[in-house]
């Protein structure tokens, strides 16, 4: 989630099995509380930057989220963004979560191309 000017991300907790029924429901919760203006959805791409199945699956969740908000969804190249939150988290000692401080990471180099 970032600050209203898009400047600072901040984590999330993370949504496990968001293909799952309470998974869908948390997501629906999320968005009505927090009102998006965008939805940024992590793309697991190769180190060679080539698709596999991870990002191919991301690219079926994104597509299945667009038809069910009104803000746009965007794919953005995850590589590397749990190598940086581990460094971050093990230099903070911070108690987030990998996954959320990796979604931070995304985030800020998604917020900082923009």
């Amino acid at each position: 989630m970032s600050d209203p000017t898009g400047t600072i991300a901040r984590p999330l907790p993370p949504i496990r099995k968001v293909e799952s029924k309470e998974g869908r429901a948390e997501l629906d919760r999320v968005i009505a509380a927090n009102q998006p203006q965008m939805i940024v959805v992590g793309e697991p791409r190769h180190l060679s930057g080539e698709r596999g199945e991870q990002a191919k699956a991301a690219a079926a969740f994104a597509e299945t989220l667009r038809r069910r908000v009104t803000v746009p969804v965007e794919l953005v190249d995850e590589r590397l963004t749990t190598v940086e939150a581990g460094r971050r988290a093990g230099e903070s000692g911070s108690a987030t979560s990998i996954d959320s401080l990796a979604a931070c990471v995304l985030l800020e180099a998604f917020l900082a191309r923009a």
